[in-house]
């Protein structure tokens, strides 16, 4: 029997997360980077925390001003927060005007803030990793204090998503941000603790705005124990759980999938949703054994099992048949994948790659290869074993090695790893934002970290940038899946379902596929 005890919160929120590498915009790499990033600074567009499907939204700018030839934007800065808060979803805004901080403390960022921000991003001395984010961007200029002009080279569809990511957020010049949080403690791979804003900018993303419903601290705590995480939920000592072990996922639901009823009687909510995510295992194509040996590469995605992952995640994964979730309107159907599991196909391929049953003609030994994680929780440490079996089938030894999540960064951009487990969250609902992953001009350090490069693929995605209409756009879209679908240079593993458990005292909770400074709206009860 699940106990659940009964805890008084005040105003604090505490939750798991992973490791955190870097809290700078311009350094953001990670959903987890992410998450703490837009708690500290403001976007100039936000993605609405309550529309589905997603929508854009004002953040510290207005929507901008789109000329006719889709090659100029304005944006300007918003004057008042007051005036947008029920577009954003604020419940009262009387609530917010009568507050006890006065509208002329409010620290607001201004243009020249954004330039400086956005230049960032491409600065060579910087190396941001999200310098791609500007690759269609000519000229950036504050136009006055209060309004930014971006130029374009290109027509480029998903620009305006692009500024609600994290990598523009908007960092003072004194590196300060002026978003709903500060950033008051950080105890490296241990805890951070955020505290609400006194002073806040007019425009800041807090948009529970009531102070007196918000949480006044987050907490984030590093738990690698997915036993402990689960004991900290039951006890209190965490607001929610976003990931569910699969030793304890006969505690939550019952054979039928319905909540457990302690858990139901103790007030807890869970929320299912399926996630704009698709996690890989990733093949450096300058890799002297996989980078040439497209067969090779076929075959280890043929002896990839599904059906015996989807088991080990308790049924909480969906096949991925490339690089694209199916949420994404023009995924094509995993089913139609030529390399999903199949193990006599993976046998056939992998001899046709020169190792017949797994053997190396050069040492007469099998095939050893090594796959790199970011982590060496349990967890992570299952995983890998199970992955192992699946290619002893075909006779290759898969070895292990684990980092820190820093670690695993640096090795991933600098090339330095064989074959690396990852994931990527979709920065907004586009195809584009998945298959830039594949592109030449975005190798390592950038966003194609198994440094993928073939000139076709280019030209179909290229293609599909420059298409003045959404119909033509997909027809290019597809082009570019058949294509890595064929290269295999990742190993396309599975799309994770989203389950979250949320304590009594935490009010407006919504899912998201975007939860990049969702504290911001939550509500303590």
């Amino acid at each position: 029997m699940v106990s659940l005890a009964v805890v008084l919160v005040a105003s604090v929120f505490a939750r798991q997360m992973d490791r955190v590498a870097s809290t700078d915009p311009a350094q953001c790499q990670s959903v987890y980077d992410s998450k703490v990033i837009q708690l500290i600074y403001e976007t100039p567009l936000n993605i609405d925390y309550y529309a589905r499907p997603y929508k854009l939204v004002p953040g510290a700018c207005e929507l901008p001003e789109v000329s006719a030839d889709g090659l100029t934007y304005i944006f300007r800065l918003r004057e008042k927060c007051g005036s947008r808060s029920v577009e954003l979803g604020v419940k009262d805004v009387k609530d917010f005007e009568d507050s006890a901080t006065p509208h002329s403390t409010l620290l607001a960022p201004s243009s020249y803030d954004i330039v400086r921000s956005l230049e960032r991003l491409r600065d060579p001395e910087i190396v941001s990793p999200n310098g791609w984010y500007l690759k269609s961007v000519d000229t950036i200029k504050a136009l006055d204090d209060k309004t930014v002009e971006i130029r374009m080279k290109r027509r480029q569809h998903v620009f305006p998503w692009i500024m609600a990511m994290s990598g523009c957020g908007i960092m003072k010049e004194d590196g300060s941000g002026t978003g709903p949080f500060e950033l008051t403690k950080w105890w490296k791979n241990h805890e951070m603790v955020f505290t609400r804003r006194r002073s806040l900018t007019a425009n800041s993303q807090q948009l529970t705005a009531n102070a007196s419903r918000g949480f006044d601290e987050v907490r984030f705590l590093v738990i690698d124990d997915m036993s402990t995480q689960w004991l900290m939920f039951l006890n209190g000592e965490l607001d929610v759980l976003g990931e569910i072990s699969q030793d304890n996922w006969d505690a939550v639901v019952d054979k039928d999938g319905n909540l457990s009823p302690d858990l139901v009687k103790a007030g807890v909510k869970m929320y299912s949703m399926p996630t704009l995510s698709v996690m890989y295992i990733g093949l450096n194509m300058k890799d002297p054994v996989l980078g040439n040996n497209k067969k090779l590469r076929q075959a280890l995605n043929a002896a990839f099992d599904f059906e015996a992952w989807n088991r080990f995640y308790c049924n909480r994964a969906e096949e991925a048949g490339g690089p694209l979730p199916p949420t994404v309107s023009s995924a094509l159907p995993a089913d139609t994948f030529r390399y999903r599991f199949n193990l006599e196909l993976a046998k056939k391929l992998i001899a046709e790659a020169g190792y017949p049953d797994g053997i190396d003609p050069n040492t007469g030994r099998r095939l050893v290869l090594t796959v790199s994680m970011g982590r060496a929780s349990q967890d992570a440490r299952e995983r890998a074993e199970l992955m192992a079996s699946f290619y002893e089938k075909i006779g290759v030894k898969l070895e292990t090695k684990f980092y820190t999540w820093d670690a695993f960064l640096k090795a991933v951009n600098e090339g330095r790893t064989q074959m690396y487990q990852m994931g990527w969250v979709g920065d907004y609902p586009d195809a584009e934002n998945f298959l830039q992953l594949f592109h030449s001009s975005n190798v390592s350090p950038g966003a194609n970290h198994s440094c993928y490069v073939n000139p076709e693929y280019d030209r179909a995605y290229d293609a599909a940038m420059a298409a003045s209409t959404t119909e033509e756009r997909n027809r290019y879209w597809r082009e570019c899946q058949e294509i890595v679908r064929e290269d295999c240079p990742w190993i396309y593993t599975h799309v994770p379902k989203s389950n979250s458990l949320v304590r009594p005292s935490v009010g407006n909770y919504i899912p998201s596929d975007f939860p990049y400074g969702q504290e911001a709206y939550l509500e303590s009860k």
